[in-house]
């Protein structure tokens, strides 16, 4: 027999999850149980399912993941380019909420 062991808090959980993602279309998803997030550039889904469920103490249903590709800008007539980020959309299972305008 396999006991499930509660969900332990790593530093690299911090490390994988950068910062909520917070805009008008992250705030729509979130009447469907999901949440965006800003994650490292290497972080893998299961490292992100991972992260969330201890931090947050949710049940992670599924993770989708996109690369934002930085867009490249003009300052003082010189072009330069912003980082890429990585984002990821966490949907939650049924019930289950997280409040992104607290702290961790």
């Amino acid at each position: 027999m396999a006991k499930k062991q509660a969900a332990t808090v790593d530093n690299r959980h911090y490390d994988v999850v950068v910062a909520p993602h917070i805009t008008e279309k992250s705030t729509l998803l979130s009447e469907n149980n999901a949440v965006v997030f800003k994650v490292a550039g290497d972080a893998s889904k299961p490292e992100i399912k991972a992260a969330v469920e201890a931090l947050f103490g949710v049940t992670v249903k599924a993770v989708n993941t996109l690369v934002q590709k930085g867009k490249t800008k003009r300052w003082k007539g010189k072009p330069y380019k912003r980082s890429d980020v990585k984002k990821a959309i966490v949907t939650l299972a049924e019930g289950q909420s997280i409040d992104v305008t607290t702290g961790i």
